[in-house]
């Protein structure tokens, strides 16, 4: 037996007690006692006997294993130990409670109820320590990873779920480990079930939050997760930036999908008897979240570069599919400062790629450069926008939740037409499709005032075609060719035909017509020498000053060659035989300096950007 207190100390614990007690007790606990408030005096005696019986069991199993104790017991633990003796521990402190319920509703003033107090804080004293060593003992086996896979109930899997009787032996150690997992979660439940219908749940949880805080904020530590600070991240390049958003991005996945939802399967399961003891524990335990998720706001704060919009939208959609996952395992209001951080992040970084496509329109609508594309070949300008654009594409969801409410700017100098959103079957919202052929036209009203540079107006539209048909080539050959639809692309597909062609008409036009129509009256051998002459000085000229033109595209080349090839070889063909003959006898060779299929090798060796040797100046006369 413990021995009782003096008597001060007795009514002093017995006035506490009773305290306790009543403001402790629920309804159905004191309405199974009420029969007991007016007891006979047979049935008095009755539960009196009970009562010191429950309280003299009790004692001999707790005193038994009292921490303080100088026998074995002291250093030995009881749940690792014989479990069915830890199974008699907790229901004998669960008899205890009960017993000390009876003693303050019907023997307040008994000495009995001082024991049993005693008893209470060295079975509290016990299984503080056991919590703390299981905890402590199973560290490495209860790992967030582990947790986070197994059921929502804590439960293990079937044996017979575990493969063949080969794939069972391999994974015997595993499994192991697995039930190691299993029976320490079990204890530590059972431990704090008891603790906390005691009325020791401060305790239990102090010790939880000991072990398993430093387990999460080591998990942090090990994923490179710090306080971040503005200062540092505005000082670094480029690619430092890049490579910790890298960084961040998988260390913030791991951080929910295992760290975090791995302790909230285990808080939960400890402390299901209580929501609210739960969820301030996981509360406290996943403090050092917040700087996780303080991260895409201090990048989202850096100078707003064009090439930074890709890390920052690879930011969002990673912080993006996480959230669902973030708002089940933060859940409840003592971790909402969690899922608004997240939030916060998301708007941050949408206002940032916003205001970074913003300033990338001012840099194509401002781009004053007066350099002239020698042949009318592809402007950087329009490389560099349409790769921008096209990357763009590539994060197209992105795009789609942060321009779902945020139409494109209208500009009056531009046509309506391109404001309407393109035929698309991605699914999408066609706010990132209007978004993007908004872009596009920015790029192509910027190239109409940059063609404007060249003094011949012929060169002008084989520049427009040259440029117009690039962008088609990289919207048909990327993600823009499903977000702008077929309808686009045919549209600019007769932009170019009708660049080309007026291309044609401007340059060759004086070539073509130094010819007579098929329907003209025969001519004279005067008149045949004078068409001849005009057609060679016409034909030299074009050719002198389109052979450095160059067409980069291969199939607008061949099919602007075929267009004058088409248009001129057969009406000088028929031209050149109907007077061939008639010239024979007059220095046929000194007016007739080209062939029908010199025509067809000249026109050939257009659009190379180069003249070739000996190619660039048609012959002299022979």
């Amino acid at each position: 037996m413990v021995r009782s207190e003096t008597p001060k100390s007795v009514a002093a614990t017995r006035g506490m007690l009773a305290h306790f007690f009543s403001c402790s007790k629920t309804r159905s606990f004191s309405s199974s006692f009420s029969t007991l408030s007016t007891p006979s005096s047979s049935s008095h005696k009755l539960s009196k006997s009970v009562t010191e019986e429950t309280i003299e069991n009790a004692e001999f199993i707790i005193t038994k294993w009292d921490p303080n104790s100088p026998s074995i017991t002291r250093v030995t633990s009881l749940f690792h130990g014989n479990r069915d003796e830890a199974e008699d521990f907790l229901s004998s402190v669960r008899d205890l409670r009960r017993a000390m319920h009876t003693l303050v509703s019907e023997h307040s003033t008994s000495d009995m109820l001082v024991l049993s107090q005693k008893l209470m804080e060295m079975a509290m004293a016990r299984l503080q320590k056991e919590f703390y060593q299981i905890l402590a003992a199973t560290r490495d086996q209860l790992d967030p990873e582990s947790i986070s896979v197994r059921s929502p109930d804590g439960s293990i899997e079937d044996e017979n779920e575990l493969g063949s009787e080969e794939e069972f032996k391999t994974a015997g150690e595993s499994t192991n480990v697995v039930r190691v997992m299993a029976v320490a979660m079990s204890d530590l439940k059972s431990i704090a079930d008891c603790m906390i219908s005691s009325g020791y749940s401060i305790e239990c949880v102090n010790i939880y939050k000991l072990v398993r805080k430093s387990v999460v904020d080591e998990g942090l530590y090990l994923l490179g997760i710090e306080k971040f600070r503005s200062s540092q991240i505005h000082k670094m390049n480029g690619e430092a930036l890049e490579h910790m958003i890298k960084n961040w991005m998988n260390a913030v996945k791991i951080a929910v999908k295992i760290l975090f939802s791995g302790e909230k399967a285990l808080c939960d399961h400890v402390f299901s008897a209580s929501q609210t003891i739960k969820e301030s524990c996981f509360s406290e335990i996943t403090k050092g979240a917040i700087n996780l998720f303080t991260f895409p706001v201090l990048v989202a704060k850096c100078k707003k570069l064009p090439e930074r919009i890709f890390p920052l939208m690879e930011l969002y959609e990673a912080l993006s599919d996480l959230q669902p996952e973030v708002e089940l395992i933060f859940n409840s209001e003592s971790t909402s400062d969690i899922k608004l951080q997240v939030v916060s992040s998301l708007h941050g970084l949408g206002r940032s790629i916003r205001a970074i496509l913003s300033e990338f329109v001012s840099t194509i609508q401002n781009d004053s450069s007066k350099t002239l594309i020698v042949g009318g070949g592809i402007h950087p300008l329009t490389q560099k926008v349409t790769s921008y654009i096209s990357s763009l594409a590539d994060h197209s969801g992105v795009l789609s939740d942060i321009f779902s409410d945020s139409p494109p700017p209208r500009n009056t100098a531009l046509p309506e037409a391109y404001f309407e959103s393109p035929t698309s079957d991605s699914g999408l919202t066609p706010a990132v499709s209007v978004h993007l052929a908004w872009l596009i036209l920015i790029l192509l009203c910027k190239l109409d005032r940059k063609a404007k540079v060249y003094k011949d107006m012929s060169l002008s539209y084989l520049f427009l075609a040259n440029n117009v048909q690039n962008v088609l080539d990289k919207v048909c050959t990327t993600r823009l060719n499903v977000l702008l639809g077929e309808d686009w692309v045919f549209k600019h597909a007769k932009k170019v035909i009708q660049y080309a062609s007026t291309y044609v008409t401007m340059a060759w036009g004086k070539v073509f017509s130094s010819l007579p129509d098929i329907n003209s009256p025969p001519l004279s051998p005067e008149e045949a020498k004078e068409c001849f002459q005009r057609f060679n000085a016409a034909f030299e000229e074009a050719y002198k000053k389109q052979v450095s033109w160059v067409v980069p595209d291969r199939k607008l080349r061949d099919e602007l060659k075929v267009s004058i090839a088409k248009e001129l070889i057969p009406a000088y063909r028929e031209f050149y035989d109907t007077h061939r003959m008639m010239l024979r006898e007059n220095n046929f060779e000194m007016f007739v300096r080209f062939t029908p299929d010199d025509l067809g090798n000249y026109i050939s060796r257009l659009f190379h950007g180069t003249a070739l040797s000996g190619s660039s100046t048609p012959p002299t006369p022979r």
